[in-house]
């Protein structure tokens, strides 16, 4: 007999709320819950695919152990028996820095992917950290930092109420949204557009979302930073820039618009291919609409420039009065934020306490680059030992970071690997200990990551939809006990490592004067604490100390886990308000519009005024069936429009000679790949582009589905050498390529 259960979506950053139909311990169909507080029914194809997602049946169901040279089926003790015994010699010999961590984009849709990393790390205390931030969102983290003072505190676009939307390297269309949580992004970009509105899209590729925009601006891939710095010159030039009530907020104005003084329209339009009448129009219509939002997203990440891009829009959305204010960019409120402190200066945020052993890359926001990751294990220097050991979570850097040959080959050459994955994939097939967490029907879900950056603050818990199946172990269980083996505590109660944070959040909390809880005992406010699991008291904590909870008796209508718990489809917590100067760490206390790191990368722009590259650039692009390489095998979310295939202008494939279905292949500085050309003109003359996370054709791996369709990896055509500077984030785009045909035709694409 069948029975329905709520769960919230984790495969993208949307988190639209499903209901689950059940057959015994089998999910057999999600639809949108309508009644869910945020998503009203929403749903896009990789939320109606739940259920083959969640029933995969190469998930792996039993933790593999290395004997002998092969992964074996093992039981949890010897698994984690054996990570104990491969972690902590490394640790003991060659110090913390020689285990390495990597964390992959899963985490942030998980509870215990959210919960536990940061207690790992912390009790590992290596500085070998790396995450999938730095192939995608870390130069807004950057920016966010040196802007606010929180590399966390970064605006969304408030997509219900504003005049008018500039978007610029962002496809929602296709990827639901990032860094801006909003289910049914298209939805609100059709209602922006009845309301009135303007939607302009700043894209290299006519996407789905340029399709639907009022203006497409068709701009050559790497040059963002430069077409938003002219747009800063020209609201300075006609006057146009108005704070507002941010004046207060906002300090380095006058210093600014000495800076962008060279970034005319006339002196970048040759770079950027866009005219500079085009730039001129987009500022003075920014400026004109009576709220506004610019809203940049990975295509202006991952780029040369990719900190002064981020930086850039939020500058425009400062200049024009929009930043904090209804219909602009706001900061959302989550309810499992800290408890809120009062305005003033703080320790602001600093970049570079740290550097890579091998390159002297500069830390950000804790990380170093994923591309330095295979130099860190392969290469010695008189700088430390190389990493000998490594710890990967939800991860796959093998497609994920440039390079993957020599990451694949580094991974070979480790001591030790244990990885946290439900695949057997390009990156785990290493390990020496694989822990597979059950599938999402059988895990929690409340979005601790994602409520911080939702266009409308709100909060949702589901429980598993299903009970653990016996022979599984809950994720947070899995990541508490790898904790503790790889902490010298090996075979510590697991409930040891939840109580441990109970105490020392809650012994900070009453030492906090701003604290709802000053003063208090904080062995009695853990006694309040409800839940079934350690991971549900820690949320019950942090709804209780949160801007909306309870703060342990003191507001009897705040949040509680059980006042959640009552309302299964969420509670609504209102819309996006202003904010400031509450949010504002910064050590002046204010907006700091022109940081010194910004400030001194600012002539390395000026010098791409004087580079239009020849030849053919590189961009990625993201399918709506798919989010990065775990999706690829399901059938459901394959084929049809998720391709591995190289899109290709027809001006472009005629002077090539280039067919459409034929092989192509592409060279780079990391390698060469083949793919079938599919000819477009969706992509503008001069560009190409292959989306990522194929590449499923390694030997060792267990994804039947995805083998038989691997594509190529496209970051294999990536030698890893171009970044970023201020962020460490790795170029991924506007890079430069070689294409030419092959003789024999791959695939018709019909």
């Amino acid at each position: 007999m069948s029975r329905t259960a709520l769960r919230i979506c984790p495969l993208c950053e949307a988190t639209c709320g499903l209901t689950l139909t059940i057959e015994g311990t089998a999910v057999t169909g999600a639809r949108g819950d309508r009644d869910d507080v945020f998503s009203r029914g929403f749903i896009c194809p990789k939320g109606a695919s739940f259920g083959a997602v969640d029933g995969d049946p190469d998930r792996l169901r039993t933790p593999l152990v290395r004997r002998d040279g092969e992964l074996c089926e093992a039981t949890w003790e010897e698994a984690f028996d054996a990570v104990a015994a491969g972690l902590r010699p490394v640790v003991e010999r060659y110090g913390p820095n020689s285990v390495g961590v990597v964390l992959g984009n899963p985490n942030v849709h998980t509870v215990a992917g959210a919960l536990y990393p940061p207690i790992l790390m912390a009790g590992l205390r290596t500085r070998s950290v790396f995450t999938a931030s730095t192939v995608d969102q870390m130069p807004k983290h950057v920016s966010s930092g040196l802007l606010y003072g929180d590399a966390l505190a970064i605006p969304v676009p408030d997509l219900d109420h504003t005049d008018h939307l500039l978007l610029i390297g962002a496809n929602p269309l296709e990827s639901n949204g990032s860094l801006c949580t909003a289910p049914d992004f298209p939805g609100k970009l059709k209602a922006l557009k009845a309301r009135g509105g303007t939607l302009t899209v700043i894209d290299p590729r006519r996407t789905r979302t340029a399709r639907l925009a009022d203006r497409h601006v068709a701009i050559r891939p790497g040059t963002d930073a430069l077409l938003l710095a002219a747009m800063a010159y020209v609201l300075f030039e006609e006057d146009l820039v108005a704070l507002g009530e941010l004046a207060p907020h906002v300090q380095g104005v006058g210093e600014l618009r000495a800076e962008v003084r060279d970034f005319t329209p006339e002196s970048v339009a040759d770079a950027c291919d866009v005219d500079a009448g085009t730039i001129r129009a987009l500022a003075r219509e920014l400026a004109a609409a009576p709220t506004a939002a610019v809203y940049g997203r990975i295509g202006s990440c991952t780029v040369p420039h990719g900190t002064l891009a981020s930086w850039l829009v939020d500058v425009l959305n400062v200049l024009t009065g929009n930043l904090d204010r209804p219909g602009g960019a706001l900061f959302p409120q989550a309810a499992t934020d800290k408890t809120p402190r009062p305005a003033g200066p703080g320790h602001g945020f600093a970049l570079g306490r740290w550097r890579s052993r091998v390159s002297r890359h500069p830390e950000a926001k804790g990380e170093l680059p994923l591309s330095a990751l295979a130099e860190e294990i392969d290469t010695a220097t008189a700088e430390g030992e190389p990493i000998r050991a490594l710890v990967a979570v939800a991860s796959n850097p093998v497609l994920s970071a440039p390079d993957g040959d020599r990451l694949d080959k580094a991974l070979g050459s480790l001591d030790f690997m244990v990885s946290v994955d439900p695949y057997l994939n390009e990156t785990s097939r290493h390990a020496h200990v694989v822990l597979p967490p059950p599938p999402p029907s059988q895990s929690p879900h409340h979005d601790f990551a994602f409520n911080t950056l939702a266009v409308r603050n709100q909060v949702r818990y589901t429980r598993a939809a299903v009970p653990l199946e016996p022979g599984r172990m809950a994720e947070s269980e899995i990541l508490a006990r790898l904790i503790l083996a790889a902490t010298g505590m090996h075979g510590a109660d697991p409930a040891a490592v939840d109580a441990m944070v109970v105490d020392q959040t809650l012994g900070k909390a009453v030492e906090e004067p701003h604290s709802p809880v000053h003063g208090r005992d904080p062995k009695e406010l853990a006694a309040q604490l409800t839940g079934v699991s350690g991971p549900e008291r820690r949320l019950d904590m942090m709804l209780r100390l949160g801007p909306y909870g309870d703060g342990f008796g003191v507001r009897p209508d705040g949040l509680t886990l059980e006042k959640l718990l009552a309302h299964p489809h969420g509670i609504d917590l209102g819309p996006l308000k202003s904010r400031l100067p509450q949010p504002l760490k910064t050590v002046s206390g204010k907006v700091e519009l022109l940081p010194a790191p910004i400030a001194g990368d600012l002539p390395r722009l000026r010098e791409a005024l004087r580079h239009r590259p020849d030849g053919l650039v590189l961009v990625g692009r993201r399918h709506l069936r798919s989010n990065n390489s775990w999706m690829h095998n399901v059938p459901a979310l394959t084929g049809g429009s998720n391709r591995c295939t190289l899109h290709i202008h027809p001006q472009d494939a005629e002077r090539l000679g280039v067919r459409d279905g034929a092989a192509v292949r592409l060279k780079g500085a990391g390698g060469e790949v083949t793919a079938p050309a599919e000819v477009t003109d969706a992509v503008r003359p001069g560009v190409v582009s292959l989306p990522h996370g194929w590449g499923h054709d390694r030997p060792g791996t267990r994804l039947g589905h995805a083998a038989t369709d691997p594509g190529v990896n496209v970051n294999q055509l990536l030698d890893g050498s171009l970044l970023d500077p201020l962020s460490g984030n790795a170029v991924l785009n506007g890079v430069a390529i070689e294409v030419s045909p092959v003789s024999e035709k791959i695939t018709a694409l019909t």
